[in-house]
C-alpha cells in the first residue's frame, strides 16, 4: 500500500492501493476497506483514486458520499 500524504493533517486514512477496477483504503485503526466499481460505482472509485493520489479529501469524501457502500472490509486491530 501507498502511505497516504494527508495534506490537510486531519485524515483518518493512512494508506491506499490502487486497482484496476477498484481501491482499497485503510484507516487509522488499521481497517482496510474495498471499494470497487460494482459496490461503489465507477464514477466514485475513479474519484477516489484522483484524491488518494492527490493526498487531500479522501477521508471527507468517504463519509459525506461513498458511506457504506464498499465491496469488502479487512478488520483493524
Amino acid at each position: 500500500m501507498e502511505p497516504y500524504r494527508n495534506l490537510s493533517g486531519q485524515s483518518g486514512i493512512v494508506a491506499y492501493e490502487l486497482g484496476p477496477d477498484h481501491i482499497r483504503v485503510q484507516f487509522e485503526d488499521g481497517g482496510v476497506y474495498t471499494y470497487d466499481y460494482r459496490s461503489t460505482g465507477r464514477s466514485h472509485v475513479e474519484h477516489m483514486k484522483r484524491l488518494a493520489t492527490a493526498g487531500r479529501g479522501l477521508c471527507s469524501y468517504i463519509s459525506q458520499v461513498v458511506g457504506k457502500n464498499f465491496a469488502s472490509k479487512d478488520p483493524g486491530r
